[in-house]
């Protein structure tokens, strides 16, 4: 297994990690990691294998998450130490939000109506 692309801390930029936040899967992938420290693929929720692997791969991509190789384990966390390098307090507030996005919109995401009640606010 060839290991995983994960940019150089000065090659950071701040336009792709904002870019990679722009998914409320992401974000909570951010708080959850944040949380836990370290975690691998299936100790995360509310995502099917293949997107949370997109979704886990754009952050990665991104540099704001670093993946391990442990077998055919993969474990990720937060580059913490990197990103506080490069942008001082970025993390911490990108946690922050990320933990009140969660709050607000639940650990599955945004819920969705139904079609019947989507049906009744057309009429």
């Amino acid at each position: 297994m060839r290991p995983p692309f994960h940019p150089d801390r000065e090659d950071l930029e701040l336009a792709s990690i904002f870019d990679a936040l722009a998914d409320p899967t992401r974000l909570r992938a951010i708080a959850f990691l944040a949380e836990v420290g370290e975690a691998t693929c299936s100790e995360f929720r509310g995502a099917s294998k293949t997107n949370l692997a997109y979704h886990l791969r754009r952050l990665r991509e991104a540099g704001i998450v670093r993946t391990r190789l442990e077998g055919t384990r993969r474990h990720m966390s937060l580059r913490r130490e990197d990103l506080d390098a490069r942008f001082p307090g970025l993390l911490d507030l990108l946690v922050k939000s990320a933990r009140g996005t969660v709050q607000r919109r639940g650990k599955t995401g945004p819920a969705r109506a139904s079609r019947k009640d989507r049906a009744a606010r057309r009429a």
